[in-house]
Formats: C-alpha cells, structure tokens, sequence
C-alpha cells in the first residue's frame, strides 16, 4: 500500500495501513482523518475532502477531550503504561513550536515555522484545537517576510492583524469565548522640537523644504520623531544635530501637547525641549531642510 501523504510519521502510516492493504476497527473514522492514496481510492474520498474533514475532526475531538478520554480513537491504541498515547504523538508532530508567556497564552516560534503552506494550515488548525483543550488563552503569530503566503492562511482560521514591522507581520488569536485581553497595537507616536537658545537670546529656527501651504515661509523649531528605543531628550538632540549640524545638550523639557487622530489615526505627543548649543556652524540636511538660522525674536512667533 502507498504512504500515508498527509503525516509523514509512523504512526501515521500504522494508521492507514493494515495487512492487505485494507483497513481494520474503525477504519470510517480513519478515512476522514488521513488521506492514503490507495485507500482514499477505495472509499471514493478525495484528498481535499480527507484533509478538510481530518481538520474538522481534530477541532470537534478536542472540544469533547476525546485526545485524553479514548486513546484507541482513530484506531490507535497506545498503552497508557507506556506514558504515550496518540495525542502525545498528535502534539509532537502536528503542534506548532511555541512557548508559554505569562499570561496563559502562547508565542508561536517563527524560526520554527512548517517550510509549506499546506503543513502549515494542518499544523495551526491542530495546534488551535490542542491550545483550547490545555487552557490556553492569547496565541501570538509572528510571521516573518519570507513566509508572506503564510498570512492568508491564518486569517483564514481567525487570525487578526496585530502590527506589521519591516521583517515581520504579527497576528493574533484569541481562543475563550469573551472579549480578548490581548494589548492592542501601539496607539501613539511621539515627537520632539528642540528649542535651542544661546546666551545671546537667539533661537536656532529652520525651514522646512517639504511643506504645506499653511507652513509656507515659517521659520520653525527643528522637529522630528522618536527612534526605537530612544529618550526624549536625546531624539531632540539628535534630530537638532541631523537638520542643522549644530551639537547641543539637554536642559529642559519646557512643553507638550497631546493631539489624537493624526497620522495613520494614531494619537501623537510632542514634547518641546530646551537645548544649550555647544557648537555654532550651520550645515543643513539639503534633503529635508531648505534652510536654517538662528534669530532673535519673540518666542511666540515660533512653532
């Protein structure tokens, strides 16, 4: 008889192969879980329906513990003296790698991912159907750019979109029937202006090349958003030192505003922070910056 094409174990194969080539027990429920070549044949069910119908039946056993209640279902009977029944094996072939996190939930390991995207839609339906069955809560899916195909497969289950990076899309999915406790992706974006004052009174101020009609001719404080994993104080200086070439030191944040529904409709806070200047040169970044200068003025005139 053919290889089981399904589960490439040999548990797998003692399910679907019997002396003769037929199968013995409860060889019906057998036929809807793995798709054998010549005994699919034989029943008149295709592969596609063997597949469907053996992740249909991983879901339903799970809800009613048949995995732990009847250890000869599909067939198979492993000894419990032997500390190894069928949904040992199930979980060991079939469940995603993950660990655990704090909160009774699970991070799948994205380094660990099936290489295709049909062991990959077997593996997340069982591994949904084991999860619920342990008590699991949150499932956290990363998946990285070279396994893209993946995303619609997960969607399809139920996954929803988390937060996308350069590298990786994050889904989620959350299993009890209640309103999920999972974090929702970040809600703000955070900017900085540094107000750059030397002893003389004057205010280093720039103008923007890129602009709107509204900030057309307005002389500006040098403005920019916050880096991963960076201060406050230091994205001010820096985005300073990166419009106008001019070094500084933090003294003081001196303002902010909280604003919502701005970019992506993400809320936005801005932080203004007081800079001593500890160099004078000018040298504007041509390709955001059309030019820059320090001026003595009335503070308000300045945005």
């Amino acid at each position: 008889m053919e290889s089981c094409s399904l589960v490439d174990t040999a548990g797998a194969a003692a399910l679907c192969s019997t002396p003769g080539g037929r199968r013995r027990g409860r060889a019906g429920s057998a036929a809807r879980f793995f798709n054998c070549p010549g005994s699919s044949r034989e029943h008149g069910v295709s592969a596609s329906y063997s597949i469907g119908r053996m992740l249909s039946g991983v879901r339903s056993a799970a809800r009613r513990k048949l995995f732990r209640s009847e250890p000869e279902w599909m067939g198979v009977n492993w000894p419990d003296s032997t500390g190894h029944h069928w949904w040992t094996t199930l979980e060991n072939n079939f469940v995603l790698e993950a660990s655990e996190d704090e909160y009774s939930g699970v991070v799948v390991d994205a380094d660990r991912l099936p290489a295709d995207g049909a062991a990959f839609a077997r593996s997340l339906a069982a591994s949904l159907s084991y999860w619920q069955s342990v008590g699991k809560k949150g499932v956290w899916l990363k998946l990285p750019v070279d396994r893209s195909e993946f995303v619609p497969i997960a969607v399809k289950e139920g996954f929803k979109y988390h937060h996308a990076e350069e590298a990786y899309l994050m889904l989620t999915y959350w299993i009890p029937d209640e309103p999920s406790l999972l974090p929702a992706n970040a809600s703000h974006q955070v900017g900085v202006g540094g107000f750059v004052i030397n002893d003389q009174m004057e205010v280093l101020v720039v103008q923007e090349k890129y602009r709107g009609w509204a900030l057309d001719g307005v002389w500006k404080l040098p403005t920019g958003f916050i880096q991963e994993s960076e201060e406050i104080y230091t994205g001010a200086i820096r985005e300073v030192q990166e419009e106008t070439g001019v070094d500084t030191e933090f003294v003081d944040v001196v303002a902010f505003r909280h604003a919502h529904n701005v970019a992506f409709q993400k809320s936005d806070l801005f932080f203004i922070c007081m800079l001593r200047p500890l160099s004078s040169a000018i040298k504007i970044d041509e390709t955001e910056i059309q030019a820059a200068k320090v001026r003595h003025h009335h503070l308000q005139n300045y945005t």
